[in-house]
């Protein structure tokens, strides 16, 4: 019989000129809340590549992973299931961010401009990355 283990995930930190990058969410969970741009890693992927994936998806944004904010684990992070993110930030490589299919808009907000209804436990990594900036 398989275990069942937590499902891994990406987000990503987004950053230009010292504004952090949102999408609002179209779907559940937390519809309608602001979210850092991220998802599921898929077999094979590494999660440098996935989170390049996530970004490229969800925003339109060529973007490269510049260091690891964190790993967040707490069990009740997401209402789908158990999962582990590793979140990191990231420079714009190419683009301009808008929204896609997967986020109903895309914004740059200030640090100390952030929306109330954030998503998961983005508030969390939105304060550690501002942290290690």
């Amino acid at each position: 019989m398989r275990k069942k283990v937590p499902m891994l995930t990406v987000d990503g930190v987004v950053l230009r000129k010292g504004k952090v990058l949102l999408i609002k969410r179209s779907a559940y969970p937390y519809e309608g809340y602001w979210a850092l741009p991220g998802g599921f890693v898929e077999l094979g992927e590494t999660v440098e590549d996935a989170v390049v994936r996530e970004i490229k998806e969800e925003t339109d944004l060529t973007c490269e992973p510049v260091r690891v904010v964190g790993v967040y684990s707490d069990p009740k992070r997401d209402p789908r299931g158990h999962t582990i993110t590793l979140a990191y930030i990231l420079k714009i490589i190419c683009g301009v961010a808008k929204k896609t299919d997967e986020a109903a808009e895309v914004k740059y907000f200030g640090f100390g401009d952030l929306p109330e209804k954030i998503a998961f436990d983005h508030g969390k990594i939105i304060c550690d990355a501002r942290k290690v900036l």
